[in-house]
């Protein structure tokens, strides 16, 4: 997504809490000023307090802000998932991005347009089991964003929600999540959509100003089926995931 942005002629503060990724990014755009990078925890509130004024002293203003960042849980019931598991993956995946959309909404609303675009996935509306702690932070992520696109739909901030599908970037081990040794085993379950095409439809969604986007066939499908036979589509998913869960 930051390459795309940045070929476009957008500039970008990139947001990570990895280092190294940042300096990785920014290797590979070679643009100079153009991006800059932050590496912050978007857990901690007073670090994302003061990220506005960092980002705007570098660039001037934000016209638009994208929360991505996420982790899963470890594939394990709820019975069996440890508060400390819970409580780190709804404190990166809603409160990361509720801290950073109060940060910034300010900001948003003082330009003359803006936008605000929020990532929440397929497993909120599809329930994967051994990620029910996953898609309920993801849930959450996407009534907030419905709820802000509500409250700010008269304002000059566009709003849009994201679902991806399964993407090929490595989220079990970035979220620290073993499953089982099996390198393969995050994609194999079902066809993966490329970083590349969810960067291409995120800037779409951006630029198209739209309410929601699917990325990948999965999320497409399964944004269907649920709504029209939600008990059908919880079951098949459950049949389909449960050799991650065992």
């Amino acid at each position: 997504m930051t390459l795309r942005l940045l070929a476009g002629g957008a500039s970008v503060a990139g947001v990570d809490l990895n280092a190294a990724g940042l300096e990785a990014t920014a290797a590979l755009a070679a643009v100079g000023t153009r991006f800059t990078q932050h590496a912050v925890n978007i857990t901690d509130r007073n670090a994302i307090d003061a990220l506005p004024d960092a980002v705007i002293a570098a660039h001037g203003q934000v016209d638009g802000v994208a929360n991505i960042a996420g982790v899963i849980q470890k594939f394990v019931t709820v019975n069996e998932l440890p508060f400390s598991e819970i409580e780190k993956v709804m404190n990166v995946n809603f409160w990361g991005v509720m801290n950073v959309c109060k940060a910034f909404l300010p900001h948003l609303l003082a330009r003359p347009e803006a936008s605000l675009l929020n990532v929440a996935s397929m497993g909120s509306y599809a329930p994967v089991p051994g990620q029910a702690v996953y898609g309920a932070s993801k849930a959450a992520v996407k009534l907030l964003t419905e709820a802000l696109y509500a409250e700010l739909l008269e304002t000059n901030v566009h709003v849009t929600v994201i679902f991806p599908g399964a993407i090929s970037t490595g989220i079990a081990a970035n979220s620290g999540v073993d499953l089982g040794g099996d390198a393969s085993a995050e994609t194999s379950a079902y066809k993966t959509t490329t970083p590349q095409e969810a960067g291409r439809v995120i800037v779409d969604a951006i630029r198209k100003d739209r309410f929601r986007a699917t990325i990948g066939s999965d999320a497409a499908a399964m944004d269907r089926l649920s709504r029209l036979n939600p008990k059908f589509a919880t079951t098949m998913i459950a049949k389909q995931m449960g050799a991650l869960l065992a």
